[in-house]
C-alpha cells in the first residue's frame, strides 16, 4: 500500500497503474524480535529504461519514511528485465551512493515529486 501510489517520473500514471510494482514483488520476512527484511522487485516498463534508478531511489525514500517499523531494505529490478538491472540494482542498495543521490537538488525534487501523496 506504501508503494502503490508512487507516480512514474515521466508518465502520469502510478507505479502500479504501469505494472512497474505489483504485490506479488514485495515480499516481508521476519529477521529478529520487531525487525523485518523487505525486499521490492520491480520492472521497469521498458529494458533500457533511463529512469530505472531513478524508481528504485523513489521506492526505497518512500519506504523508509513510511514503514512503521525497524526494517531492511533490498530493492531489485525483476531478474531479466532490464538491460543493466545488475548495476543498477548495486547502486539501488548502496546507503552511500543513496545519499549521495539525494544530496542532488534536482534529483532530490525528483524524488519528493514522485513520492508525494496526492491530495
Amino acid at each position: 500500500d506504501i508503494i502503490r501510489t508512487i507516480r512514474d517520473p515521466e508518465k502520469p500514471n502510478t507505479l502500479e497503474e504501469l505494472e512497474v510494482v505489483t504485490e506479488g514483488g514485495v515480499e516481508v520476512q521476519e529477521i529478529g524480535e520487531d525487525e523485518y527484511l523487505v525486499i521490492i522487485r520491480f520492472t521497469p516498463t521498458v529494458p533500457h529504461c533511463s529512469l530505472a534508478t531513478l524508481i528504485g531511489l523513489c521506492l526505497r525514500i518512500k519506504l523508509q519514511r513510511c514503514l512503521p517499523f525497524r526494517h531492511k531494505l533490498e530493492i531489485y529490478i525483476s531478474e531479466g528485465t532490464h538491460s543493466t538491472e545488475e548495476d543498477i540494482n548495486k547502486q539501488i542498495n548502496d546507503k552511500e551512493r543513496v545519499a549521495a543521490a539525494m544530496e542532488n537538488p534536482t534529483l532530490r525534487e525528483m524524488v519528493e515529486q514522485c513520492v508525494t501523496e496526492p491530495e
